[in-house]
């Protein structure tokens, strides 16, 4: 990477975090009545106000911007040549339009599946999958469970301010990482990733505690969607030997880079099936919130989700790099473990 695509990368970081700051900001004063979260009283959330969801709009923008920069840099027209751009761009503008539907009209929960699974379809066709067995099939299979899992990971986790936007920015991070050991810094997911990074922080200024405003589904559906491309192509088909690639590789390094939105909707899910409930509808029984229960203050818990996320980041730096060994590997996989027990075991304690 030469000083003039250094200079370019960080004077677009800088406009596009600026544009968000700004664009959030915006919706945040004019929006009185539109957007607004909470307002269904069949609806259970963490929040009892009423906050604009508007926050996932500036990710889409950020986002065609990022591509639109990317044309400017290269000056060439191979991009939309490229299948598997094509087909990302497509499933994300889907994720985009499903949220946006979803925050203005309360859709069905099965038509929310129906376009993920589509998302997550197209990234199959369009070359973009889970390479783990030489059955195609099973590729197929398990590239769409995951695209669909993630999606709805991502969106069950923001259930506190600040927290998705936490964890989205450090797997987005990783994978921006696994660029730049790669010398790939000229790929256009390169600056993709960079402008999502930029759009994050942006919107965190608003979503902090207290939060202004929420990403809505409009921002969760989208986050999940390339976070769950970005985990297929950097983390599931790592180009990275790792002293010979296996499954049980694969996996330690994905579930490392992923491993907090994982605990959440995996604790989430057991519990609430333990109880003979819906895993698919709201409630204040996520680990954030059973965190809470035990004397943390949001703010608090926003802390120890970004401490978390980034020694997950850091391992997956040690992972990528030439000194990755089997012991890097190992205390990766434990300390995965450790995530995931610890915040089950939180949400086991009995609370008032």
């Amino acid at each position: 990477m030469g000083y003039k695509d250094i200079f370019f990368y960080s004077l677009f970081f800088v406009v596009s975090m600026v544009f968000s700051l700004l664009i959030n900001g915006l919706f945040f004063r004019f929006s009185k009545n539109m957007g607004m979260r909470n307002l269904k009283e069949d609806v259970i959330r963490w929040e009892s106000q009423t906050k604009p969801a508007f926050g996932g709009i500036s990710f889409y923008i950020v986002f065609l911007l990022s591509i639109a920069a990317y044309s400017i840099l290269s000056g060439s027209q191979i991009l939309f040549q490229n299948l598997g751009f094509i087909g990302i761009l497509a499933s994300a503008s889907i994720a985009f339009l499903v949220g946006l539907a979803d925050d203005a009209y309360n859709t069905k929960p099965l038509l929310k599946l129906l376009a993920q699974f589509v998302c997550g379809l197209i990234l199959v066709a369009t070359g973009t999958y889970i390479q783990l067995s030489s059955i195609q099939i099973i590729n197929y299979a398990v590239t769409i469970i995951w695209v669909i899992g993630i999606m709805n990971s991502i969106n069950m986790l923001d259930n506190m301010d600040a927290i998705s936007s936490i964890v989205s920015i450090f797997i987005f991070l990783s994978g921006l990482v696994v660029f730049v050991l790669l010398h790939s810094t000229d790929s256009v997911y390169f600056i993709i990733l960079l402008g999502c990074i930029a759009s994050l922080l942006g919107f965190l200024f608003f979503n902090w505690h207290p939060s202004k405003i929420y990403m809505g589904d409009t921002g969760s559906q989208f986050l999940g969607l390339l976070l769950a491309a970005i985990g297929i192509m950097c983390f599931w088909n790592t180009p990275f030997d790792l002293d010979g690639k296996s499954i049980i590789k694969q996996i330690i390094l994905t579930s490392v880079v992923f491993i907090l939105p994982l605990s959440d909707t995996i604790s989430v899910i057991i519990n609430r099936m333990l109880k003979k409930k819906s895993p698919f509808i709201g409630g204040r029984d996520h680990t954030t919130h059973h965190l809470s229960y035990m004397g943390l203050s949001e703010t608090e818990v926003a802390f120890v989700f970004l401490f978390l996320s980034s020694i997950s980041a850091l391992f997956c730096y040690a992972i990528a790099s030439k000194c990755s060994t089997n012991v890097t590997l190992i205390l990766s996989l434990i300390f995965s473990l450790l995530v995931f027990f610890s915040l089950f075991i939180v949400t086991k304690i009995k609370r008032k």
